[in-house]
């Protein structure tokens, strides 16, 4: 029974590190793109994720751009995103996507459609400009319609002023 604590406690511990570790996953859903470059971990080569998909494009590219309040300029730490996006569907000649603009609870539903609209609209600007074939990139808006984060806090509604991209 002595020899089993020292190994139950370190088995503890190696389970708190991994616990505690950052994942590209995380990353990808809060906006930091995933994986630095095409192709990283838990992506194309790991056989975990089909590439053209959808998951490949959340876990090595990022699939989200935020937006500030009542704005749809893309701002500059956002802009990498859409422009790794246009280099991945450059790599995908077949894949077709929407991008949805979203908008917080805030507002009306007008408004918030229009301001979805405009968010979506900016981030196939960029997309477009960036190489991807305007033919594959279709728009969308949802408004406030289809929050990401609930609740009535700045944290809640920064995830959701958002443009998503979507493969089709």
């Amino acid at each position: 029974m002595a020899t089993t604590k020292p190994l139950l406690a370190a088995l503890m511990a190696a389970g708190l590190l991994v616990a505690c570790s950052s994942t590209d996953e995380n990353a990808a859903a809060t906006g930091a793109g995933g994986a630095a470059g095409l192709g990283g971990a838990g992506g194309l080569g790991s056989g975990t994720v089909r590439p053209g998909s959808q998951e490949d494009l959340v876990a090595n590219v990022g699939d989200r751009v935020f937006f500030d309040t009542d704005r749809s300029s893309i701002r500059a730490d956002q802009r990498t995103v859409l422009e790794r996006q246009a280099r991945w569907l450059g790599q995908y000649p077949q894949v077709q996507v929407m991008v949805e603009g979203h908008a917080d609870e805030r507002g009306t539903r007008e408004y918030n459609l229009a301001l979805g609209q405009r968010r979506a609209n900016a981030a196939r600007d960029v997309l477009v400009a960036s190489g991807a074939s305007g033919a594959r990139v279709q728009t969308i808006s949802y408004g406030k319609d289809r929050p990401d984060a609930l609740g009535s806090s700045e944290e809640a509604w920064a995830q959701n002023r958002r443009a998503v991209t979507v493969v089709r």
